[in-house]
């Protein structure tokens, strides 16, 4: 059966002053190991997905701090010891010093980090100097 760890995953990514990332993928889903350098509003990074918002479903627990997923009719707040599913139609918003486990469809979510990618490099590209 496979397993992963924050220690054992193979993908590292970190993102300075925002997350520091740890990923591995089993069978058809991915599991991240994520903690929050910073806070952080995720609805810019989606804009061009549908809605503008993450179309990836999540299953998650939070080991410390807390993390909010806002929906158009509705925010939801979880904190440490939480355990949680939030369907697609959210943006994220991280806190600093959070810190949690997460479950995804690998294929939606390579759709999702494709958009925030983009997202980041035209901001990068904004704030470059001539």
């Amino acid at each position: 059966m496979p397993k992963t760890s924050r220690a054992t995953a193979s993908k590292a990514q970190r993102v300075e002053g925002i997350a520091d990332d740890r990923s591995e993928e089993l069978d058809a889903y991915t599991v991240c190991f994520t903690q929050f350098l910073g806070d952080m509003d995720g609805a810019p990074l989606l804009r061009g997905a549908p809605d503008d918002r993450c179309q990836c479903p999540h299953w998650g627990y939070v080991i410390k701090g807390k993390i909010t997923f806002r929906f158009p009719d509705r925010d939801e707040t979880y904190e440490a010891g939480d355990a949680y599913y939030t369907p697609p139609g959210h943006t994220p918003h991280t806190y600093e010093g959070a810190e949690i486990v997460q479950f995804q469809p690998t294929d939606e979510l390579a759709k999702t980090m494709e958009i925030m990618m983009g997202n980041v490099q035209a901001m990068m590209g904004q704030h470059a100097a001539p």
